[in-house]
């Protein structure tokens, strides 16, 4: 049933006269009136009765209208509900974050500024890369299915993060293997970066004596900043060291650091964000 011949035979069901509908409408009589009748050939029933110059109309007559009523408006703002759908998806720009979240954030918040029509929406899955933006790192597989139009791999330095009041404060760099004594402060072994922190500690000879393990980063940073025990630090993902109470020692030996990966991929439909947001975030590290 066509949209536009029910259209025609709203406005003359309102206005109960041909001519003054075919004025409104923009369109000639004889094409009004010819689709009047299409459309009641389409449906089997009368519509309108002549009275005069006026045209009334019949039971089915008044019952279309009835009915089109409450559907034309409907109708009239599906293409506006349609348009704002196409606003929100092509304004979303999907993130999965396996690596430097706290970066990643940080990064979200300032751009956000600039752009507040963008939308973010994140998910951290190692299965899963249906998304615009993907940050991860070394040791994680991801879906080689899933091909990327731009890449970017960039070496994060990985610190330790000391009291100012311990012996190795004053110290320009450190070996590892130096505080193999010491209290660690760790993110949990669940998390990557607790993984690859533990490698190094094994690289270097010795097993971390842990004073505290968590699965936040946040709260590893808390209480690295009551100078309880000493920490890894991954120089992008976590940010500057704010705490004064704090240093932060080069590990020259072994050399402890690791991959970031950032790709960008192909999603339909397309983020008009995406791709700004990627280069956005490169120019960050």
């Amino acid at each position: 049933m066509d949209i536009q011949k029910l259209k025609y035979f709203h406005t003359t069901a309102q206005l109960e006269h041909i001519t003054r509908s075919a004025e409104m409408l923009h369109i000639s009589q004889p094409s009004l009136t010819q689709s009047i009748h299409s459309l009641e050939d389409e449906l089997g029933v009368p519509l309108f009765q002549r009275r005069g110059r006026k045209v009334v109309l019949t039971e089915f007559g008044i019952y279309l209208k009835q009915r089109l009523d409450v559907l034309l408006p409907e109708f009239d703002h599906l293409a506006v509900e349609m348009d704002e759908l196409k606003q929100s998806v092509t304004n979303t720009v999907k993130l999965n974050i396996l690596a430097a979240s706290s970066f990643v954030i940080n990064t979200i918040m300032e751009y956000k500024k600039q752009n507040p029509a963008v939308i973010f929406e994140f998910e951290q899955n190692e299965l899963k890369y249906n998304c615009d933006i993907l940050i991860t790192t070394n040791g994680l597989s991801p879906d080689c299915r899933k091909k990327y139009s731009q890449r970017c791999v960039k070496k994060e330095k990985i610190y330790l993060a000391v009291p100012k009041d311990s012996k190795y404060a004053e110290y320009p760099f450190i070996e590892l293997r130096a505080v193999k004594d010491e209290s660690f402060i760790m993110l949990s072994s669940t998390r990557l970066f607790g993984v690859i922190c533990n490698k190094f500690c094994s690289i270097a000879g010795f097993y971390p004596k842990i004073l505290f393990e968590s699965d936040s980063p946040t709260a590893v940073q808390n209480i690295i900043s009551m100078g309880a025990g000493i920490a890894f630090w991954p120089e992008y993902s976590w940010g500057k060291l704010q705490n004064k109470n704090l240093t932060l020692l080069p590990i020259s030996d072994p050399v402890c650091q690791r991959d970031l990966i950032l790709e960008l991929h192909e999603r339909q439909p397309r983020s008009a964000y995406a791709e700004d947001f990627y280069n956005f975030l490169i120019k960050k590290l």
